[in-house]
């Protein structure tokens, strides 16, 4: 009995040490385990995190180029623009921004890919970035992790002419607000823009209002984001709060600005803000007299010259300012339109049978109810009513003339001005003939991340 018990005492012990070892080796391989996946969520985390700021990088840099995109190629002299941004330059510096923000979260350009969804439309503003590769855990394995992490930032597109409250609140101003280009300013203010803007447009230069009224709550954010009083005054402090400044561009215009804006009232307020113009005549920012200011020569209505291009003959001024007014469209870009399509002729005809002054086809005068094409006065309205119908499907003046011309279902297929050479040279005529005076509002960017 002891002798075999003996010899079976000495081999579970001798089994014991391997048994130990294994468990030991199993908790080690656990613990290796966890300490990958908890690389794996944290690798995940950081890649996520740099494809969000890559792809918030590129939409940003496509909104402060948007301007230069839309502005003509030429300017009313024929001569380039030097203002004018091909789209080619303007997705390759979006695609430069993304990549160096990668770069400034530890991600090279070779694990960072950046597209562009809506890359055909007329202007783009979706960027959509991601990160692959393995991730170095630092162990001393040095295992690697494979992560990956996507995102999408796009900047929305409001229609010609978005605008905010009526009536400013929150700030030193609580009058009425009148906006150009998305951004709200006192009455007198928008006068004195305007006339700024058409002697600006006379010059071949565009100009832009960046930012206008801000509220004491929006100055906050502001001054959150960037913490120095020499560039955002602090809450309180800043006249956008009086509706009287307007941070104005592109910086191709400043030399102008600063050369001109006196004429109109406004001044440079500080000389290391080149953008930064106020308005200096009475009534004094952020006052009673200010909050009441309305009247002749302060009506909120931009005045006829800023409105409508200098060549729209005088008999066919007042209908196309009644049917803008009517439809909520642009009264330039209906008078382009006209120019464009007939020469302002209201018996024009084409080889294809399109008739009057806005050449509507009669299958398209009869679903608007347009009578006789060739009464100038009911086919200016239909042209309104029509393009109204058509910015609100496509969301911007430039494919509601692609579908005014081509029809709607080319611009419905690649949501774009489609590739048919006469729909594009009628989008550039229309769009060089406004001249880049402010008559169509660039769009108003909200950047933000898609879900």
């Amino acid at each position: 009995m002891y002798g075999r018990r003996g010899p079976k005492v000495r081999d579970e012990s001798g089994q014991a040490m391997p048994l130990a070892l294994g468990g030991c080796f199993v908790l080690i391989a656990a613990a290796i385990a966890l300490v990958a996946i908890a690389g794996a969520v944290t690798g995940k985390g950081r890649a996520q995190r740099a494809a969000d700021l890559a792809a918030i990088s590129a939409v940003r840099s496509m909104r402060d180029d948007l301007p230069d995109l839309l502005s003509p190629p030429r300017l009313p002299n024929g001569a380039p623009n030097p203002s004018h941004m091909g789209k080619a330059t303007y997705l390759q510096r979006a695609r430069d921004a993304a990549f160096a923000a990668g770069r400034h979260n530890e991600v090279d350009s070779s694990h960072l890919r950046i597209a562009f969804p809506d890359q055909g439309s007329f202007a783009p503003v979706r960027a959509k970035a991601t990160v692959v590769g393995e991730l170095d855990l630092g162990s001393e394995r040095r295992p690697k992790v494979e992560a990956s992490a996507e995102a999408e930032a796009v900047a929305p597109v409001s229609s010609a002419g978005g605008e905010g409250p009526a009536v400013a609140s929150g700030g030193g101003y609580s009058g009425p607000l009148v906006y150009r280009n998305g951004e709200g300013m006192r009455p007198d203010v928008a006068a004195a823009y305007d006339e700024m803007a058409s002697a600006a447009a006379a010059a071949g230069i565009t100009l832009i209002v960046v930012s206008g009224f801000r509220s004491d709550a929006e100055q906050a954010e502001l001054f959150a984001a960037h913490p120095d009083p020499k560039w955002v005054a602090p809450p309180g402090t800043s006249l956008h709060r009086c509706a009287t400044e307007l941070d104005l561009g592109p910086e191709s215009a400043y030399g102008w600005i600063d050369a001109n804006g006196s004429r109109f009232g406004l001044v440079q307020r500080y000389s290391w803000e080149a953008w930064h113009m106020g308005y200096d005549r009475p009534p004094a920012p952020c006052s009673d007299a200010g909050n009441a200011v309305t009247g002749p020569g302060q009506d909120p209505s931009p005045p006829a010259g800023a409105t409508l291009p200098s060549f729209v003959p005088a008999r066919f001024r007042d209908p196309l300012v009644a049917s803008a007014a009517k439809w909520n469209v642009s009264a330039a870009l209906l008078a382009a339109q006209l120019m464009a399509e007939s020469n302002f002729n209201p018996f024009a005809v084409s080889p294809a049978g399109a008739q009057g002054i806005a050449q509507f086809m009669p299958s398209t005068a009869a679903s608007y109810g347009l009578a006789d094409p060739f009464d100038p006065v009911e086919a200016i309205d239909a042209q309104a009513h029509l393009m109204s119908d058509l910015i609100h499907q496509f969301g911007s003046p430039e494919l509601a003339l692609a579908a005014y011309n081509a029809g709607p279902a080319p611009v419905e297929a690649c949501h774009c001005v489609p590739a048919i050479p006469e729909t594009s040279a009628y989008v550039a005529r229309i769009m060089a003939l406004l001249g880049g005076a402010g008559a169509i509002a660039v769009p108003a960017f909200e950047v933000k991340l898609v879900a």
